[in-house]
């Protein structure tokens, strides 16, 4: 998985999966700076709402 381009989908879909979550949590020690700050704007979209967990059909 890439961060990146789970990223742009949880933004294109305004959903990111509970495995999604758990492999960003499980990864994060791998990030690079540009990956740690893409996480960090993740976790603010989902405190604000604008991406939720569920399950995309």
């Amino acid at each position: 998985m890439n961060l990146g381009l789970l990223f742009l989908e949880s933004l294109k879909t305004g959903i990111i999966t509970n495995e999604e979550m758990a492999w960003v949590a499980s990864h994060q020690g791998d990030f690079s700076r540009i990956e740690e700050a893409t996480a960090i704007k993740l976790g603010r979209l989902l405190d604000r709402g604008l991406i939720r967990l569920g399950c995309r059909l």
